[in-house]
């Protein structure tokens, strides 16, 4: 038989959903059944933590401990840029093929980047901000009226000055993050591998 599980021990779950909106219970309750949560409140406590992003496709952590779960919504520049538009909810249901065509100023497009910048490999401020335009260049929108792709070629050239922002990279601040991934993973493993070894002594007894 697998080993008894252990409720105290923390587990982090990655889910991808959408704002404002219960996660199906198909998606969560295979990976929260194991761990003793209830899928439903689960799922309840995503839809109010993701509101103010309603519609919107987002990435939440779940952080498990006690048979109870606490959320945090994994910040990605896709979302944060669509926040700054300001578009009007829409039924993603019946609206299909949506083009974000507003326009951003460059002060909103820094403050995304500050908001990423402690998941930026960037080396330089500048770099996070030119990644930044990048996925607004994708997304379809301006930047002060212009194509995403010059404001990048100016920032290149020395047109453009990006302030220098005071926060450490990914490789410093994001640690912790790494390392509950690694401890997640290996508790997982840790899981299998005592399966394995119980499975093989039932066959040896068997045999």
């Amino acid at each position: 038989m697998p080993p008894k599980f252990d409720p105290s021990a923390v587990a982090i779950l990655v889910v991808r959903c959408t704002g404002g909106e219960a996660p199906a219970g198909a998606a969560l309750a295979p990976r929260l059944g194991p761990l003793g949560v209830p899928a439903k409140k689960v799922g309840e406590d995503i839809a109010k933590a993701t509101k103010h992003l309603k519609g919107l496709k987002c990435t939440v952590q779940l952080t498990i401990q006690n048979r109870n779960a606490e959320v945090a919504i994994l910040p990605s520049a896709s979302t944060l840029l669509l926040v700054e538009l300001k578009e009007p909810p829409r039924d993603r249901k019946k609206v299909k093929g949506v083009v974000h065509n507003g326009n951003l100023t460059l002060d909103q497009v820094k403050k995304v980047a500050r908001e990423l910048r402690s998941k930026s490999m960037a080396k330089h401020f500048s770099g996070t901000v030119l990644g930044v335009l990048g996925t607004a260049a994708s997304g379809g929108c301006t930047v002060e009226n212009e194509s995403p792709r010059a404001i990048q070629q100016k920032i290149k050239d020395g047109d453009i000055k990006i302030e220098a922002y005071d926060a450490e990279a990914r490789w410093v601040i994001d640690l912790s993050f790494s390392l509950s991934l690694l401890l997640s993973f290996s508790f997982s493993l840790f899981l299998f591998l005592e399966r394995e070894r119980e499975g093989k002594g039932e066959r040896e007894r068997e045999t």
